[in-house]
């Protein structure tokens, strides 16, 4: 049985958000919190007949409560009770100061403690759920939780997390809050959440999915994109969901994302752009693309949420169709080495140092780099000291004695290195890469991409590099001749530069960053269509592809690209 002080302490991080939200850098803005407040309004109105109870489980300054309470007497709904959680002293008073002074009559109870506190005492003590004369359950929430990942929270804190909520992976706070509600919303009730939309795409979000679908119904998801509602750098959603047990009725999507497509129509804000359909402009000179369907989540357990429409399931459709494998069928898709110390270990500096270079220097590929089809040149190099070799058959750190002049460099940089104490943690040695990936197969020719890029950025490397964590990358492991694995790098790094997958990626996964710039992790790349290499149309793919690499820096680049660009919409039977 864990103590209430181990309780405390697995959330004692909720403390520190509530303090950034504090410095305005979490709370709600006023034209988010009265849209969550009306959907609930409009959703609890035919299902709500006697008086209810409210919960806010991060209360902040109250705005999402202020919200709810006047859109509720709007519709004749009375009040019970309003309870809250906020760790945030000052933020806690200045809530109940608001809330008194335009609810007076509601009867109001906002704790200051911390809300996972709460329901972790009734998972570790479930017959409080049952016996207590306290009532266990909220008819309506609002919610706003905190977002701290994995990292920020500890590896103590996430793992007694995951543990209590059924989470694995890489959690969020958040999504021990969401499971935490879910927990106290009965079949009637309703509640509106503001989250960050990573969960719906990402793989740490799968276990968070998972427990959304078997414990609630989800009645719309608005994906609120790079509208830029919050001050901090968060693309939110919003979930209106009502309690269980599910009853498999499709929830609607709403997606809007900025574009440069032309505008049709015009709103005076990205809310009011929600209720547009097509491409709308703003007042202040932005425009969004807002897009109305249906959840897709494919039926299959992990699979991201993404917006169904019939003309997309009919464009992925057919790329299916047209489709030979994929790009996690050539090769694993993987990460570039981790050194959590990047200006110990990767220079371009080393032959000026007034040293010797250390003898295990190799070279680097960052996304400094990155270039379509072929890296750019850079002088001086970028190399990395990479502490690590294949012995035996089973990757290890080499022996830093057989190597004076890297041991003499890395014991110059020790107490830096020797900070990074999870590698020590780990039963590592205090010079190791925390992410070394295998040395043998850096060698090997090799498909690279940026992880995080406006426009796709693949390029093909034979250099031996190793790749750095700012990148992903893969090599064929299905060919049989190194002629058919190279022509398999170019293949898919014509289909991975191509405006094909940028329309493919917003389709099925729809994770865009801020300014247009995409996600390129190992959970989107190994799903990206390649069309039959041994085909007449994949095979003049890879011919023209290649000769790319010849137009380089020249004038024709270009119109190569653009007639290759062509053919890979063709090979997927699809139209630009």
């Amino acid at each position: 049985m864990t103590s209430s002080r181990n309780i405390v302490s697995a959330s004692s991080r909720f403390e520190t958000v509530a303090r950034r939200k504090a410095h305005g850098q979490t709370f709600t803005p006023a034209i988010l919190a009265d849209f969550v407040a009306q959907q609930i309004a409009q959703e609890a109105a035919p299902l709500l007949e006697r008086p209810v109870r409210i919960l806010d489980p991060a209360v902040g300054h109250g705005e999402l409560l202020i919200c709810l309470l006047r859109r509720l007497s709007e519709i004749d709904i009375r009040v019970a009770e309003v309870r809250g959680f906020e760790t945030d002293q000052s933020a806690l008073s200045l809530a109940v100061r608001r809330l008194r002074a335009q609810f007076c009559d509601v009867p109001l109870h906002i704790e200051p403690k911390s809300f996972l506190s709460f329901v972790m005492d009734r998972l570790l003590r479930p017959c409080d759920l049952l016996g207590s004369t306290e009532p266990s359950h909220f008819n309506v929430i609002i919610a706003n939780p905190p977002y701290v990942r994995t990292q920020v929270l500890g590896a103590n804190r996430t793992q007694h997390l995951a543990r209590l909520f059924g989470l694995s992976g890489r959690i969020d706070l958040y999504y021990a809050f969401v499971i935490g509600l879910s927990l106290l919303l009965p079949p009637r009730g309703v509640a509106g959440i503001i989250v960050s939309n990573r969960f719906m795409t990402t793989r740490s979000g799968e276990s968070v999915r998972k427990a959304i679908a078997e414990r609630l119904n989800v009645i719309h998801i608005w994906d609120l994109g790079d509208t830029k509602l919050f001050d901090a750098a968060v693309l939110p959603a919003v979930l209106l969901v009502r309690g269980g047990p599910p009853t498999g009725q499709p929830a609607r999507f709403t997606s809007i994302y900025q574009t440069r497509r032309v505008a049709t129509s015009s709103a005076a804000n990205p809310i009011e752009a929600l209720m547009d359909d097509g491409v709308v402009a703003l007042r202040d000179g932005r425009k969004f693309e807002t897009r109305h369907g249906q959840l897709n989540a494919d039926g299959q357990t992990g699979t991201v949420w993404r917006i169904s429409t019939s003309s997309i399931d009919n464009w992925l459709a057919t790329v299916t169709r047209c489709q030979w494998r994929t790009f996690g069928d050539i090769g694993r898709v993987r990460v570039g080495v981790k050194t959590c110390a990047d200006s110990v270990f990767i220079r371009d500096d080393w032959n000026s140092m007034g040293i010797s270079p250390p003898e295990l220097l190799r070279p680097v590929t960052t996304h400094h780099v990155g270039a379509r089809y072929w890296p750019l040149k850079t002088t001086p190099p970028r190399q990395i000291l990479y502490p690590h070799e294949v012995a035996q058959g089973r990757r290890c750190a080499v022996d830093l004695r057989l190597y004076p002049l890297s041991r003499a460099y890395l014991e110059q940089h020790r107490q830096v290195l020797e900070r990074r104490r999870y590698v020590l943690a780990a039963g590592r040695a205090w010079y190791e890469l925390w992410v070394p990936q295998d040395p043998n197969i850096w060698p090997v020719a090799k498909l690279i991409f940026r992880d995080i890029a406006e426009k796709p950025t693949f390029w093909i490397d034979r250099d031996g590099s190793v790749v750095n964590g700012d990148c992903y990358w893969l090599t064929c492991a299905t060919a049989s001749s190194e002629a058919e694995r190279d022509d398999m790098l170019w293949l898919a790094a014509a289909v991975g530069n191509s405006t094909f997958i940028e329309r493919f990626y917003d389709y099925r996964f729809n994770n865009k960053l801020y300014a247009g710039r995409r996600r390129y992790a190992t959970q989107y790349v190994e799903q990206f269509p390649v069309p039959d290499p041994n085909g007449p149309i994949g095979q003049a793919i890879v011919k023209r592809a290649r000769r790319i690499e010849t137009y380089v820096g020249n004038a024709g680049t270009s119109e190569a690209e653009q007639e290759l660009d062509s053919m890979i919409w063709e090979a997927f039977g699809v139209c630009p």
